[in-house]
């Protein structure tokens, strides 16, 4: 039994000194490579058009100062009203989404641009209690290393905009033939309205 103890106790620790660690570093690192990213091209969705997309991605690292500045203005707008003010849970949201729920009305989700990084660039998509829980524990770590800003710029860049596209930059030259740089006011409202059905 002792045995077992140690066991799950080295098991937690490496677990939590290299999840830390992974996400210390991602705070430096361009994230090139998601894990949506490999199981879209393995396991591709949609039309023949749309998986033949997937299984060759377009994706391209950009800094933040060289995103249009109305692309956060239009996500925040559009996926987290309260991205600058809270802490990576937005508790208004989950209990509209919960009450929502309960009155049978249409299912909305109440993910933060946070919790939707951390699925992003460390986790699967999917529904379970599992995978949730390691959100939950992801986007707590993130947002005690990262920055606002540096969220931010991580979920511009790695964020699905359609069938194998991720990114704002692969989204201004896929959709509008220009740089992130470049966008409008306009087109960014139009790439952010797509970010809660991307593949639609």
């Amino acid at each position: 039994m002792n045995l077992l103890v140690r066991i799950l106790k080295w098991v937690l620790a490496l677990f939590v000194g290299s999840t830390m660690l992974a996400v210390v570093a991602y705070r430096y690192i361009p994230v090139y490579v998601t894990p949506l990213m490999i199981i879209r091209a393995i396991n591709p969705q949609g039309t023949e058009k749309q998986q033949q997309r997937e299984r060759h991605w377009k994706h391209h690292w950009v800094p933040l100062d060289e995103i249009s500045s109305w692309m956060p203005k239009a996500v925040v707008a559009s996926e987290d009203g309260h991205f600058y003010s809270h802490h990576g849970f937005d508790f208004e949201a989950i209990s509209k989404a919960v009450e929502e729920k309960r009155a049978g009305k249409r299912e909305r989700g109440a993910s933060t641009i946070t919790q939707q990084t951390a699925k992003n660039v460390f986790l699967w998509p999917g529904h379970s209690w599992m995978r949730k829980g390691l959100e939950a524990y992801f986007t707590v770590l993130i947002e005690i290393f990262w920055s606002k800003d540096r969220i931010m710029e991580v979920y511009l860049n790695s964020i699905e905009m359609g069938a194998g596209i991720y990114g704002v930059s692969a989204a201004a030259d896929h959709y509008f033939s220009t740089a992130p740089s470049r966008l409008t006011k306009r087109q960014c409202a139009l790439i952010a309205v797509t970010l809660p059905s991307p593949l639609k």
